[in-house]
């Protein structure tokens, strides 16, 4: 999907405890607050593999997606002017949700976890 409506559920999830996180993309409208949701599991996860670090504390300190590479859907054409073809563009991006516990310190506080759609 494009990354601008992936970007605006990030949006609302930026800033908030992992846990609020996910419950409100458990109950979000949005088709993306699915793939988003998937990835802050996996990055709550994968911050859990610290022993210093507790559930309850975890914050979404960075949420953010980029462009990723254009899928050509097997050069499908849809109509362009004056009786041309023009190529059907399958947007993607990626997805960066990094979460954080504010009271341990150290770099291996923070994990981060990342997925293509």
């Amino acid at each position: 999907m494009g990354v601008y409506k992936v970007r605006r559920v990030l949006a609302l999830i930026r800033g908030r405890s992992a846990n609020a996180a996910l419950d409100e993309l458990r109950h979000d409208r949005h088709r993306s607050a699915r793939y988003i949701y998937k990835v802050l599991a996996s990055a709550v996860a994968n911050a859990l593999q610290n022993p210093a670090v507790r559930a309850n504390r975890l914050v979404v300190s960075r949420a953010h997606a980029q462009d990723g590479p254009l899928l050509q859907g097997g050069m499908r054409m849809r109509p362009g002017p004056q009786g041309r073809a023009m190529p059907i563009k399958r947007r993607t991006c990626h997805i960066h949700v990094h979460v954080a516990d504010p009271q341990v310190e150290g770099a291996s506080a923070a994990a981060a976890a990342g997925a293509e759609e």
